[in-house]
């Protein structure tokens, strides 16, 4: 097949963050048997190496330069401008700040010259480029990665929202704008049940597929000996809303506690991009932010436990994923390990459940102070990730949907 796939989040290294990383390696697993045309957009950060490289994953690679923002006004009135248009329009300002009418025109001609097949949206950003009547000519596909009304939902149930106010007005937007879109596309995937279950409700498919984020198990290799001690790690964009709030939530009114018991206990936050409020945590005795690392593997190794402290953020955690196929024990809360079989009656130990701060105390000293329990949970997770979630597996999948199997 000749695919055609939009991604405005330009996916390498697939490193760089949990989009990326999803988009790269579908795109990686399609071209070993379709001809893949990419058309993505350059952000300032993007070097000229990272995009010869990434050409040596697709057979056409097409860049837009990413759009500058465009407002006539600041603080407050561009506020109501854009509450103004999302209502008057229908779609998110996140949308549209990073839509661009000459990417638009090129996909146009392209659809109309019949060059391609399929049409994948990798995250649901991307939909604003499909029109109406593509369907008519050829399979559209959206891939959601997850539910922006959900997320937005949920963060105001938890009190994580960073603009309560903003949120709560955007919300009924935010559910007329997924379910508007429903209707352009063949076929709706998304990661987790509780997305599909959302999707369901916004589009008349009871068909949607799931297919959730996996690991590359050649970045992610089982660690080779228990490294002991009392090091936590957290890892992640640290520029990300949900991130942000967990390291200062397990920071602030997890760590002290366990540092009462254990005051050798070390937390390194790692992971790209720190914002000012992250990289404050590192005046607390025993946090370490690290920024941007060679390699996210090798202080995955060096942990005692990986630590999942979401309080919001939907779908499958790649750093999830990625903590588990590396053999590090995880003690997560329900929306950290989302998606995955981790506990229960007939389910193998995983990971450890936590959600209050008392919880997180009494599951991280039970693995400090138990090697065996640390390797079950290793050898547990590293089996689940092998069985379920490679992107080898995902690949396939995603693969079967293009072809309409």
């Amino acid at each position: 097949m000749n695919i055609l796939m939009l991604s405005s989040t330009f996916p390498y290294p697939p490193t760089r963050g949990g989009t990326e990383i999803r988009t790269f390696y579908l795109l990686k697993y399609l071209r070993q048997r379709h001809h893949i045309t990419l058309v993505t957009q350059r952000d300032t950060y993007v070097t000229d190496t990272e995009i010869a490289e990434l050409r040596n994953y697709v057979d056409d690679l097409i860049i837009f330069p990413r759009p500058l923002p465009n407002s006539n006004f600041s603080g407050i009135l561009q506020k109501i401008q854009r509450f103004g248009t999302f209502l008057i329009q229908g779609t998110s300002p996140n949308v549209l700040n990073r839509y661009s009418v000459e990417m638009q025109q090129w996909i146009d001609k392209f659809v109309e010259s019949g060059k391609c097949d399929v049409i994948t949206c990798e995250h649901s950003v991307n939909e604003i480029y499909i029109r109406p009547h593509f369907k008519n000519q050829v399979k559209t596909i959206v891939d959601v990665h997850s539910s922006v009304y959900a997320t937005c939902l949920n963060q105001l149930a938890t009190g994580t929202a960073e603009n309560k106010l903003r949120d709560s007005l955007y919300l009924p937007l935010l559910r007329r704008y997924e379910k508007g879109y429903c209707p352009k596309f063949s076929d709706i995937v998304v990661t987790t049940e509780e997305d599909k279950l959302q999707f369901q409700q916004f589009s008349n498919k009871q068909e949607i597929p799931v297919i959730p984020n996996g690991v590359d198990l050649e970045l992610f290799p089982m660690r080779n000996h228990d490294p002991g001690g009392y090091r936590l790690i957290f890892i992640g964009a640290m520029d990300y809303i949900a991130n942000i709030d967990a390291a200062r939530f397990f920071s602030k009114e997890i760590l002290p506690e366990i540092q009462k018991r254990y005051p050798e206990t070390i937390f390194d936050i790692v992971g790209s991009r720190p914002t000012p409020e992250v990289l404050e945590l590192q005046n607390q005795p025993g946090v370490n932010v690290t920024g941007r690392v060679p390699s996210m593997v090798e202080y995955l190794h060096k942990s005692t436990v990986c630590v999942i402290p979401m309080r919001t953020g939907f779908g499958i955690k790649n750093k999830t994923l990625e903590a588990m196929a590396a053999g590090v024990p995880v003690v997560g809360s329900d929306r950290g390990l989302e998606g995955l079989a981790v506990d229960g009656k007939t389910t193998p130990l995983r990971a450890l459940r936590a959600n209050k701060p008392t919880e997180y105390v009494t599951a991280i000293s039970q693995l400090f102070e138990n090697p065996e329990l640390r390797l079950q949970l290793s050898d547990h997770a590293r089996q689940l990730i092998e069985s379920e979630f490679t992107w080898e597996i995902a690949g396939q999948h995603y693969e079967k949907v293009c072809l309409g199997k």
